[in-house]
């Protein structure tokens, strides 16, 4: 909501999902900001992240926001940190934002806007906002599943309080096959598409790691034609040291079957690392390949993981600088592996030599021993979901009195005075 700053300046309120935007942070920003506006606001109004210049916002002296879906800006966002007055995540925090924070490790993060909205006046929950909510929870949570580890008491909590709410709203399983179908639809996409089409990206002291979630078989994906040149390009084009590609499908049964791989641009080198482990010596202190001693490493830690364990059974692969591996505990999802690569990163910053190092300019802020790194977006692929996306054909920057004109217009199109929305 705009409101006066600084004389004439008018402060604008952004709530920012995270830059994967997936359906989770997509829902999340698009509700709390509903709640928070307390109008109705149609599409043409919407303010994108492609369209707004935050920086530019942020240097007038105008800009507040509220992360949900994460805690951490990216580091291309990191002079913004001072404008964040709100976090609500699921996830574990890194480090502790200097802001009011709800943080608690349910299965989606638009259980815990839900929450919040259920907090509020009564008529700001309506159908189309309790669909979204609803929708997304059975999404995260696996259709509300406790065998896929993702579900908590909280998430079944406020499913079944929107459900009470608004009894037409779709039954479960009919809506997680519709978005299940929808979210696994890689059809047309590229190597290059896939593997950024839900990525996270790890740094430590320059070290870069790539950790894809791929949404077909890893039978399937090691079969695509030219897979070893596209995984090649894809890692030299954005500086990546290797890729972890973890693999998720369903059975006949519904339940969840995951597989692992790990490839950098080199065959690992499993001697040498046997001869590090043994006689505990640095890494950089072996003169063998440091890329194949990395994808080794790697794969050292992820099959020798405790906390949790992964149980990962070797699988054939085509490819010498490709390890594969069935998973054989399916709960371990990558939310849980990300802690697991986070701290090899970080000892191995400390003990090797440079491996996928990438320009200074685009490593994570200094003063953050390790960070998850953003990543451009790629084009949107042409699929069953979307006929052609508008930003691919681009869209004019907007200047901070365009934005401002913007929320104007908002205010025009509030919904009748039997809503009686309170104005700001």
């Amino acid at each position: 909501p705009p409101q006066q700053r600084r004389g004439c300046l008018t402060e604008v309120h952004v709530v920012l999902g995270n830059e994967a935007c997936d359906l989770d942070s997509m829902v999340s920003a698009l509700a709390l900001a509903y709640y928070l506006a307390k109008v109705s606001i149609p599409d043409t109004c919407l303010i994108f992240r492609d369209e707004i210049d935050l920086h530019a916002l942020h240097r007038a002296g105008s800009l507040s926001l509220t992360l949900v879906d994460h805690h951490i800006l990216p580091s291309g966002d990191a002079a913004l940190e001072e404008a964040v007055i709100e976090v609500i995540d699921h996830r574990p925090l890194e480090r502790e934002p200097r802001c009011r924070v709800t943080a608690e490790l349910v299965g989606s993060c638009a259980t815990l806007v839900a929450e919040r909205i259920v907090q509020g006046p009564a008529e700001l929950l309506d159908r189309q906002t309790a669909a979204l909510l609803h929708g997304t929870i059975i999404l995260d949570c696996v259709n509300m599943t406790p065998e896929a580890g993702k579900v908590t008491p909280k998430d079944t909590q406020y499913v079944a309080l929107l459900e009470s709410k608004f009894p037409d709203l779709p039954e479960r399983s009919v809506l997680f096959e519709a978005l299940q179908t929808a979210k696994f639809d890689v059809s047309g996409l590229t190597t290059d598409q896939m593997l950024r089409k839900d990525l996270k990206v790890l740094s430590s002291d320059g070290l870069v790691l790539a950790i894809s979630a791929v949404y077909v078989t890893l039978e399937a994906f090691l079969q695509r034609p030219g897979l070893q040149q596209d995984l090649c390009a894809f890692c030299q084009q954005h500086g990546y040291g290797g890729l972890v590609a973890m693999t998720i499908s369903f059975n006949e049964r519904n339940e969840p079957f995951r597989q692992l791989a790990v490839y950098s641009q080199h065959p690992a080198v499993r001697t040498a690392v046997s001869i590090v482990e043994a006689c505990r010596l640095p890494a950089w202190a072996l003169p063998s390949d440091s890329q194949g001693i990395f994808q080794s490493r790697v794969c050292g830690v992820l099959e020798h993981a405790n906390n949790p364990p992964l149980d990962l059974s070797p699988l054939g692969s085509l490819y010498t600088n490709i390890c594969a591996y069935h998973q054989g505990n399916t709960v371990a999802s990558r939310k849980k592996v990300l802690p697991i690569l986070k701290d090899f990163l970080r000892e191995w910053g400390i003990t090797a030599g440079p491996v996928g190092r990438r320009d200074p300019a685009r490593c994570p802020r200094h003063g953050d021993a390790l960070l998850e790194d953003d990543a451009p977006l790629p084009p949107t692929p042409m699929n069953s979901l979307v006929d052609e996306c508008p930003l691919d054909r681009g869209l004019p920057k907007l200047s901070v009195e365009a934005i401002f004109e913007k929320f104007s217009h908002i205010t025009v199109v509030r919904p009748s005075a039997s809503s009686s929305p309170e104005k700001k």
